[in-house]
């Protein structure tokens, strides 16, 4: 049997630490987890508190279903927020009653969990080569741009409320993000939030209302999803977002894999751990966390790269360990207080975050199209790309975000997504022929 090495340090997928370290790993899971996923039910409107309990269930859900075999937290997406608030606004216009918004977003976001539940099952059946030609990264790449983009005007619009509070806010995560290292890295977005918090309240701008009128104990705003004509258009709109959150998810993934087998081999472990080879398994997760989120009225998400960057960065992949901060996420989502003091956050220091956040997002998608070495020089990758953005980006900037042709109002981003998808398939099926210099 091999000995340890005396410098290794670190829990598997299948180790349990003892009890009170477990707690306090577990907390750091869900500290971790909750700037961006509660910052997401703020930009939606969805209720804070089943939006922390959503988090939690949908962890357990997802932990459950890939048999405890893929260490990952689950926690809201920023990728659905233009769809989301796009459907949740019309909805609320329409019938005046901000609930039903949610109600028909809900329905949308379960309707991407059964996306992503066949996508990976269509893994599971035909390899992962399939995602490859139905999602290229000209496709997936793209749609992330216009989801981050398509949301400049939203934190523009939060931002100037007021715009020193704004500022603050926003320079202070980027010194943050980028200045700080290790655990404390991953907690740029939270520490960015307070000190635009700590300035508002130095210029006498929080309101602490929520706060004082929130019960110690209370019962997260629980909703139903809308199965009606609201709920099929928030279907069309939202459901496809999901195509931009599978290349998110499978990197996740194999960087678990990699970190997860890495310590294996330090810790002189002969057991190798098959988790990239779960990729199927990985979306189906992904799936049923919508489905849960969506079925009890939270946001959308997808497994948290903070938290796997936590993960890597202290060792711990303890399966157990997610598994109780998934139980404390759940508990905390019953305290008022967390809500209120949620609650209490001005609007310009949201604004100031999220002009940040949204052009990571962006960002993301050009970063995604580069490492897969994605050719621009091809016409049809160009074709592809070029019209996703301008079908993406023009109709987020009409009203709703929606493209009206005739009676026809199509939403934006799924529009193009949908688009682009087909555009691609018909070069799949119908190759160009290349020229002797090799062409398209």
């Amino acid at each position: 049997m091999s000995k340890e090495p005396l410098n290794a340090v670190g829990y598997l997928p299948d180790d349990t630490p003892p009890f009170g370290k477990m707690l306090v790993f577990a907390l750091q899971q869900v500290i971790v987890m909750f700037p961006a996923t509660v910052l997401v039910a703020i930009l939606t409107g969805f209720d804070v508190g089943v939006t922390i309990v959503a988090s939690g269930l949908a962890t357990l859900g997802f932990l459950l279903i890939t048999g405890r075999r893929i260490p990952l937290y689950y926690g809201s997406s920023f990728s659905y927020i233009a769809a989301v608030g796009g459907v949740s606004a019309i909805v609320a216009a329409e019938t005046g009653n901000p609930v039903a918004g949610i109600q028909a977003a809900q329905t949308g976001i379960i309707a991407s969990g059964l996306l992503s539940v066949a996508a990976g099952l269509l893994i599971k059946k035909g390899g992962p080569n399939i995602v490859k030609k139905v999602l290229p990264p000209s496709v997936t790449g793209a749609v992330a741009i216009i989801i981050g983009l398509s949301l400049a005007s939203a934190a523009m619009s939060d931002a100037s409320n007021n715009w020193p509070i704004a500022i603050v806010t926003l320079i202070a995560t980027i010194l943050f993000s980028v200045y700080l290292r290790g655990t404390l890295g991953q907690l740029s977005v939270l520490f960015g939030v307070a000190a635009g918090y700590l300035f508002a309240l130095a210029l006498g701008q929080v309101d602490f209302t929520p706060v004082v009128t929130a019960k110690l104990f209370a019962v997260p705003r629980f909703t139903l999803p809308a199965f009606n004509k609201y709920g099929l258009m928030a279907i069309g709109a939202i459901a496809p977002v999901a195509i931009a959150t599978i290349p998110e998810s499978t990197a996740h993934l194999l960087q678990i894999d990699l970190y997860v087998n890495n310590l294996a081999k330090r810790l002189g472990r002969k057991k190798e751990y098959k988790i990239a080879g779960l990729l199927g398994d990985n979306l189906i997760g992904d799936g049923i966390g919508d489905i849960i989120a969506g079925a009890i009225g939270g946001p959308a998400g997808t497994n948290y790269g903070e938290n796997n960057s936590l993960m890597a960065i202290t060792r711990n992949f303890s399966v157990p360990v997610l598994i109780t901060a998934a139980l404390i996420a759940i508990v905390m989502g019953f305290f008022g207080h967390v809500a209120g003091i949620v609650n209490t956050i001005p609007r310009a220091v949201i604004g100031g975050v999220s002009i940040y956040l949204f052009g990571v997002i962006g960002a993301q998608g050009a970063a995604l199209m580069i490492s897969e070495k994605l050719d621009l020089f091809s016409a049809k990758n160009l074709a592809v790309v070029a019209t996703i953005l301008i079908i993406g980006l023009g109709g987020a900037a009409m009203p709703n975000g929606m493209i009206v042709i005739g009676n026809l109002e199509l939403p934006a981003i799924a529009t193009a997504a949908i688009f682009g998808i087909v555009l691609n398939l018909v070069f799949e099926l119908f190759p160009a022929k290349q020229d002797t210099s090799g062409n398209e």
